[in-house]
Formats: C-alpha cells, sequence, structure tokens
C-alpha cells in the first residue's frame, strides 16, 4: 500500500487525515481497552463490542445519542459504570498531536487543502473546542455529522465530491486497515499511517513540494 518510490509522484490536491490515531492518540479504542482491563473483562472483545455498537446502535453516524450507546454497551458486556465516568476513561486518551497539525499546516502552506475525515462523535467538537484542531484544516467530515462512515466507501465518494476533487488527486492518512483498502479501490492514494517516519516518507513520495519544519516531528 505504499508508494513506489521509483515511479513519479502523483498529482495531489488534497489531503485527507484521520483523526484518532493519526492526529491524535487513539483514545477511542485505548480506553476502551483500559475500561475492560480495569473492569474484569476481557479487554479486546469489550473493545470490539463496543466499537461495533457504536456503529450499530447509529451512535457513529449521528442517529443515536452517548447514553444509548452506552446503555447498549452496558447490556452486551457487562461494563459498568456512570456515562461521564467511562466517557472520561476514553476522552482522557485523545492526546492531540501537535507535531501532525504542523505537519497540516505545511501542506496548506504549499498550496494543497486538507481535511479531517473521521469516524467520530460529539466528542471531536469537544476535543476541537478544547485544542483548537479545527482551524489546521479546510473542511472537517465528522460521520456522526455527515451521517455516514467509513465502513462505507460512499463516505469517501461524499468527501471527495464535496472537496471538489477527483480520488485520484486525493491523498488520505489513516491507521485502519480496512480504510485504507476502501479508499485505494476507489482510486485514492491512501497510505497506511504507522509511525512519523513512514508518513515523512510517504508524504514526500506523494507530494513532494510540501516541507515539514525543520527539526519534525520535534
Amino acid at each position: 500500500m505504499t508508494h513506489s518510490r521509483g515511479n513519479a509522484a502523483p498529482h495531489i490536491d488534497v489531503i485527507f487525515f484521520d483523526f484518532s490515531g493519526v492526529l491524535a492518540e487513539e483514545g477511542f479504542i485505548e480506553g476502551l481497552r483500559a475500561i475492560g482491563r480495569a473492569q474484569g473483562l476481557d479487554p479486546e472483545a469489550a473493545m470490539h463490542t463496543a466499537t461495533d455498537l457504536c456503529y450499530s446502535t447509529g451512535y457513529v453516524n449521528g442517529r443515536a445519542d452517548e447514553a444509548a450507546w452506552w446503555n447498549a454497551v452496558r447490556a452486551a458486556t457487562g461494563m459498568t459504570g456512570t456515562d461521564a465516568a467511562l466517557r472520561a476513561e476514553i476522552m482522557n486518551r485523545f492526546t492531540v498531536r501537535p507535531e501532525m497539525l504542523r505537519a497540516a499546516d505545511a501542506v496548506r502552506a504549499a498550496g494543497l487543502r486538507t481535511a479531517i475525515l473521521s469516524d467520530h462523535t460529539n466528542w471531536l467538537e469537544e476535543i476541537d473546542a478544547a485544542h483548537g484542531v479545527y482551524r489546521h484544516f479546510d473542511r472537517v467530515f465528522n460521520s456522526f455529522r455527515e451521517g455516514l462512515n467509513k465502513r462505507d466507501p460512499g463516505f469517501f465518494t461524499h468527501a471527495t465530491a464535496i472537496m471538489g476533487v477527483a480520488p485520484a488527486r486525493a491523498a488520505f492518512f489513516d491507521d485502519n486497515v480496512g480504510h485504507i483498502g476502501r479508499a485505494t479501490a476507489l482510486g485514492i492514494q491512501a497510505r497506511l499511517f504507522t509511525g512519523h517516519d513512514a508518513f515523512r516518507a510517504d508524504l514526500a513520495a506523494l507530494a513532494p513540494q510540501v516541507a515539514l519544519p525543520a527539526g519534525w516531528p520535534g
């Protein structure tokens, strides 16, 4: 899935960034695992069940509220605790990565447009209110507001159409292999985010005109 270094760089107009796992630490998954461990549950099973319920209840698409999702999670996994206590375990782990926001700024400085493409909830807006994430991007596609999510290829089609960019001229960084596969199948230049070094190399191959700040990521 990585770009062949021997090929000419594609012409990229827009770069989409996932939020959790790319622009910030993966607070959702790690928070659910932590809750599972603390409550004597299988942390992986609890995380997967709660994640799937985020989709099946419609919470990730804005068709159910947080309380309905937590009620479904408690019923399915045996988790206990108030909504506020459980959400704190997740929200406290969404640590924004300032170096990635600087990278997004560098992309815009090079004349490209940027967007967030995230399967998230109302929590993303709370994180933005606290950390000013959105100002680094031209558009934010939050599944909770768009009514679509990245398990549906239509979310990618929707985002590229709104941005007015052909899929082949869009790049996308995400830490989820499934999302990368769906984006790639549509012709988007999708790259799996695994860390700073791979990101730097992939960005240089996709958009060599982008100059990351001196000393990045430090």
